[in-house]
């Protein structure tokens, strides 16, 4: 049983693959200040929770964005789970060729989408991650990662929005009725949420035509589902598009 784990800036998500399956999956919060012991014991309230075992556990495969809960989950792994985690940057085997000017300024969750899509979906293939930042990432027919785009996540926005403004509220985050808000709850969402479909649509009409016009479009992230709900540009929903990654560079580096 693979324990592959992804940590970005907001959420981690934990994920358990067996007999060629995702057999549980769970998002928790990222959180700098918690120790591998505590750490540890949230993996194992979830774990019996679900009436797993650690001892099934086979191999750990680790991706991280956040250098310091990096070393956090390393550790964890080692003392209580009783393995050496594959942690994923371009040294290691990716089975992606990465070309771009600073191949190590890669973020390992793109490097996961890259491969995940190109094995999965198909390419060329544009994937849409929708996390603290929403990336665009561009895969050649090949399955070569080529760059891409990082703008501010619709989080981030919304709360810059309220933070920076003396009478905006927090709102929720869900499309309008309307593009043409009849209220200010209405007016921030059409701003938010449609202003985002618009940011999306724009910059995947570009990068489509730099790789040649026949792209596919895949989206990921906590905020996929609600955004490809407003648009056609988004083809596919695939929320473990990146644990899937991390499960296929954890098996190329073990045989």
């Amino acid at each position: 049983m693979l324990l592959a784990i992804n940590t970005n800036n907001t959420n981690t998500m934990l994920g358990l693959y067996q007999n060629k399956e995702w057999i549980a999956n769970w998002r928790i919060a990222s959180d700098r200040a918690k120790l591998p012991d505590e750490y540890a014991m949230l993996l194992k309230s979830l774990f019996d929770f679900a009436g797993f075992k650690w001892k099934d556990i086979s191999g750990v495969a680790l991706a991280s964005v956040v250098p310091q809960l990096t070393t956090t989950m390393v550790e964890m792994s080692h003392r209580f789970l009783e393995h050496d985690p594959l942690v994923i940057s371009p040294d290691i085997n990716t089975g992606v060729r990465i070309l771009i000017d600073y191949p190590a300024e890669v973020g390992a969750d793109r490097i996961l989408n890259a491969l995940a899509a190109h094995r999965l979906h198909g390419s060329p293939a544009i994937v849409v991650d929708f996390g603290t930042a929403t990336t665009f990432d561009a895969i050649s027919q090949q399955g070569d990662y080529l760059g891409g785009a990082i703008a501010p996540g619709l989080g981030i926005a919304a709360d810059a929005l309220f933070s920076r403004t003396a009478k905006l509220p927090h709102i929720q985050l869900t499309a309008p009725p309307s593009a043409i808000g009849r209220n200010t709850v209405h007016a921030m969402q059409s701003g938010l949420v449609l202003g985002y479909v618009g940011l999306i649509e724009g910059l995947i009409e570009r990068i489509r035509i730099e790789l040649g016009g026949q792209a596919k479009v895949i989206g990921t992230g906590g905020m996929a589902a609600l955004l490809a709900r407003e648009t056609k540009a988004i083809e596919i929903v695939d929320q473990m598009l990146t644990l899937e990654g991390l499960r296929l560079i954890y098996d190329l580096n073990r045989t």
